[in-house]
C-alpha cells in the first residue's frame, strides 16, 4: 500500500452547538475526491484528531467510508495512549478504513527503539496497513527505521520534523536494508504547508506529499502539484512566491494557525466548516483578511503561469 502523489487531509466540521456536522464533511469530502488525491487521511492533525470523543470519530471515519465508496484508500489517524492508540485502531478497522496514520504517543518521549515498541503494541490490535507518523516526541533513527520492516503492517513513515539530513538517512537505511519490504515502503513528506518543502523531499526519494492547501484552494494546490512533476520550475516559484511563503509567514504567526488557517481558507470557499475547537484557536479579523488576500493573490499567480 505504498501511496504515490498528493495526499488529502480533510477538515472535522463542527456545528455552532459544537457538533460534529457530518452534511457539510459529506460535502467537504466530496470536494476533495473531486480534486483527484492518492488518499484521503481524515481525523488526523487538520481533522483534529485529538479534540474529537471516540463516537465523533467513528462517526467520521464511517461517513468518511459510506461516502468516498471505494474510489480511494481511507486512512484514518489514531493515536494517544498506547491502550486509546488500539482502541481507534480498531473502530476504524470496524468502519471500514483501508489503512492506519499512527501519530506520536501521547506526551512520552522515550527512545527510537521505544517507539519501535509502541508501533508494534498498537499494530498487533488490528490488521489495517498503519503509516508511522514521525513528529513532536516521535522520533525515529535509522536502526528503528529498519526496524519498522519486521512489522508486516507497517507500511511507511511520514515525516513531520523537516530535517531533510535526518530523513535521508531514515530512506537510505531502508532501501539500502536488504529487506524484503525495503522497496515498496513508503515515505510521506507530511510537513505543515508541504509544498515549501517538496523539492528537497523529491530530492531524496520521498515524492508524496500531504496539502492543507487542497482543502481550501484545490485549484492551487493541484496546480502546484503538477507543476512539481512536470518540471515546471517557473510556475513553482511563481506560485511560491505569490502564495506559499504569505502563507506560511501568516501561518507561523500563531500557534495552532496549521489548523485554524485551514478552516478560515473553507469558510472563505463557502464551506461552513465552524470554528476549531479548543485549545486552537480561530484567526483574528485582520488575519482573515489577510489570508483572503493571500488567496486572491494566489489565484492571480496561477491565472498567469497558466496563461
Amino acid at each position: 500500500m505504498r501511496l504515490q502523489g498528493l495526499l488529502s487531509f480533510p477538515l472535522t466540521p463542527f456545528t455552532g452547538d459544537d457538533k460534529v456536522d457530518l452534511t457539510v464533511f459529506a460535502e467537504h469530502l466530496e470536494r476533495q475526491i473531486a480534486a483527484a488525491p492518492s488518499a484521503l487521511f481524515v481525523a488526523c492533525g487538520t481533522g483534529e484528531f485529538t479534540a474529537l470523543s471516540a463516537d465523533e470519530y467513528r462517526d467520521v471515519v464511517a461517513t468518511t467510508v459510506r461516502v468516498a465508496d471505494g474510489r480511494l484508500p481511507i486512512f484514518a489517524g489514531c493515536g494517544g495512549g498506547p491502550q486509546a492508540a488500539r482502541e481507534f485502531a480498531q473502530i476504524a478497522a470496524e468502519c471500514g478504513a483501508n489503512g492506519l496514520l499512527l501519530l506520536p504517543p501521547y506526551l512520552v518521549t522515550s527512545t527510537p527503539a521505544g517507539l519501535v515498541e509502541h508501533v508494534r503494541y498498537v499494530a498487533s490490535a488490528t490488521a489495517l496497513p498503519i503509516t508511522v507518523y514521525q513528529r513532536a516526541n516521535a522520533v525515529l533513527d535509522t536502526a528503528a527505521a529498519v526496524a519498522l520492516l519486521d512489522i508486516p503492517t507497517v507500511v511507511g513513515i511520514k515525516d513531520g520534523r523537516g530535517d531533510v539530513d535526518a530523513m535521508l538517512r531514515l530512506v537510505i537505511a531502508v532501501r539500502q536494508s536488504g529487506h524484503p519490504r525495503a522497496q515498496e515502503f513508503g515515505f510521506l513528506n507530511g510537513l505543515p504547508t508541504a509544498e515549501m518543502s517538496v523539492q528537497a523531499y523529491e530530492a531524496i526519494g520521498v515524492e508524496s506529499y500531504s496539502s492543507a492547501v487542497l482543502c481550501f484552494a484545490p485549484d492551487i494546490a493541484t496546480a502546484f502539484y503538477r507543476a512539481v512533476r512536470a518540471g515546471e520550475k517557473a510556475a513553482v516559484s511563481r506560485l511560491l512566491a505569490e502564495f506559499y511563503l504569505p502563507l506560511v509567514a501568516l501561518r507561523d504567526r500563531v500557534p495552532g494557525y496549521a489548523v485554524a488557517l485551514v478552516k478560515a481558507g473553507a469558510r472563505l470557499d463557502g464551506l461552513e466548516v465552524g470554528p476549531v475547537r479548543p485549545p486552537l484557536v480561530d484567526l483574528s479579523p485582520e488575519h482573515l483578511a489577510e489570508l483572503k488576500a493571500i488567496i486572491a493573490r494566489g489565484r492571480a499567480a496561477l491565472a498567469e503561469v497558466a496563461a
